[in-house]
Order: C-alpha cells, then structure tokens, then sequence
C-alpha cells in the first residue's frame, strides 16, 4: 500500500491522464514502470541539459523550501523541471527544451525506480511547480557555477 504522499501525487499526476484508471494500470504492469502522460495541462515541463540541470537544482534547493516535482533520465543527461502550463510555449532559452500543450512526458510511477527515468523531486500532490522567474535566475546562477568550476579545472 502506498503512503498517503505517495498516493496523492498519483491522484495528481493520473487527473491529467485521458484515462487515469489505465494510466494507474500501465504504472502497475509495465516493466518500466512508467506511463506517458500529457504535458500543457496542469503543468509544462522545461527540460535542460544534466550539468546545467543538476546545477540549477541544488541552487533552487537554496532558494526554495520545495522546488516543484523534477525528472531526470537514464544518466542524469537530462532533467525536466515542471513548471506552470504554458510555460514553454514562451520560453526562450538556449539548449532549454520545452514539452507544453501539445506533448507527451514519460512519467515514473512516484517512488519506484525504473531503468529510463526517476524522480529527483517528487510532485507533492497540491501542484506545486517551480516558479518560471526563479528557474530562469536560479539558471543564471548554476550557470556561472558551471562555467567556474570548468575553469578550475582547466
């Protein structure tokens, strides 16, 4: 049985699906243990490079007490932020990919580990998502963050 956080990010998460009890079926008996849900509903998605993503994290990890729910996939390559829907229909970002109205996103059930993809924060169940204006300065920052620490290593 799962927790009551568990399960409410699940409700969360499912109430954006064309059919929440066939996604709950899918995260049940697929052996990746994830479901394609769509993004522009409840929430976009802004997907930034692993450094640069990882890096912009831990720096919202200073700013916030909870940043909103985050993906990474298989080798933390990538990560996708969620974020208000219609987000990334306005985002302008060199290498920031955006997955708004219109796209899906491969979802990890909440909790479990999968071989593609996983939770490095979980949705809370309420909708909170990270704020546009505080992803892009939190951005900034990890990026000259980045850049410094290429420097020392050179």
């Amino acid at each position: 049985m799962a927790d009551p956080e568990t399960k409410t990010a699940v409700e969360w998460l499912v109430s954006v699906a064309p059919d929440p009890e066939a996604c709950r079926w899918e995260w049940e008996r697929n052996p990746l243990g994830v479901a394609l849900l769509p993004a522009g509903r409840r929430w976009d998605v802004l997907i930034l490079p692993g450094e640069l993503g990882q890096a912009t994290l831990d720096v919202l990890n200073l700013l916030l007490a909870r940043p909103g729910p985050v993906l990474a996939d298989f080798g933390d390559s990538r990560l996708g932020f969620f974020v208000p829907p219609g987000t990334a229909s306005r985002w302008l970002g060199t290498g920031v990919r955006g997955a708004g109205r219109g796209t899906w996103i491969v979802v990890p059930y909440p909790g479990r580990s999968t071989g593609g993809v996983r939770w490095l924060v979980l949705p809370d169940g309420q909708g909170t998502l990270t704020d546009p204006a505080v992803l892009e300065l939190a951005m900034h920052e990890a990026a000259a963050r980045v850049l410094a620490e290429e420097g020392r290593k050179s």
